[in-house]
């Protein structure tokens, strides 16, 4: 019994882990935020978001599972939310922003929180 919890304790974890954010998406790493949002994207490939809407929040803590060409996709296993970036990552008056879900966040931060957030 006790092989079989571990096995499955093993497989969640190793579900859970992200791939490093590729070369051509590393802008996208730092700390995100506008009044409604925030969005943390590590260099490890983790993702923290949180978002308001009316009086309801969403959030998500989950690795990356993938690109295209609208965006990325976080989640483990058969669960995932897929982020439309409008506007990839650009300098505008000093500032790093992007457009994500149709929100325009400034960077605050780039400092690389590592294997943990």
């Amino acid at each position: 019994m006790w092989k079989r919890i571990a096995a499955l304790s093993l497989v969640v974890w190793l579900a859970a882990c992200g791939d490093p954010v590729p070369q051509e998406h590393k802008a996208y790493v730092g700390y995100w935020t506008a009044p409604q949002m925030s969005l943390l994207i590590t260099a490890d490939g983790r993702v923290a978001y949180k978002r308001l809407v009316g009086s309801n929040s969403r959030s998500i803590d989950a690795p990356i599972k993938s690109y295209d060409a609208d965006g990325f996709s976080v989640g483990i296993g058969p669960f995932d939310t897929h982020f439309d970036v409008s506007r990839p990552p650009y300098q505008e008056g000093g500032q790093w922003k992007m457009v994500v879900d149709g929100v325009e966040l400034v960077r605050t931060s780039t400092v690389d929180i590592g294997k943990s957030i």
